[in-house]
This record gives C-alpha cells, sequence and structure tokens, in this order.
C-alpha cells in the first residue's frame, strides 16, 4: 500500500471516527474500537476493493449499517 492510500485511508478514519460519535454519542475510544473492529473498515483497507476512494459520508452508511444490523448493505 503506497503512503497516499495510507494517507487517505487515516483520514477518513478521522472523520468516521468524528461521525460515529456524533451520531451514537460515543466517546472516542468506543468509536475507535467499533471503527477499527469493523468489515467496513477491513474493506476500506483493501486496496482492492477500491473503497478507499468513496467519501466518508458514503462509507458511514455501510459502517452504521453494519453496527446497526450486523452486516454491511
Amino acid at each position: 500500500m503506497t503512503q497516499d492510500i495510507q494517507f487517505l485511508i487515516e483520514c477518513l478514519a478521522v472523520e468516521l471516527t468524528e461521525m460515529l460519535m456524533t451520531e451514537y454519542g460515543w466517546y472516542i475510544r468506543r468509536a475507535l474500537d467499533e471503527l477499527y473492529s469493523s468489515t467496513t473498515f477491513a474493506k476500506l483497507n483493501d486496496p482492492e476493493c477500491g473503497l478507499n476512494y468513496q467519501g466518508a459520508v458514503y462509507i458511514f452508511q455501510f459502517l452504521k449499517s453494519e453496527i446497526e444490523t450486523g452486516k454491511i448493505v
């Protein structure tokens, strides 16, 4: 994985963490735990998937669905 892609993923992780904190009222530790243990984040880290080229709002919909239903829709 290139440094550019890694930087992009880290920036998205910051935005997604903030969105989780806002949406669910979680503290940063809980939000980070949920994000980093999610299938959505695993897909975000897979360059073959291409999810890392999407916007944070788009990715958040997958993450929210995974948290609320247990699967990615």
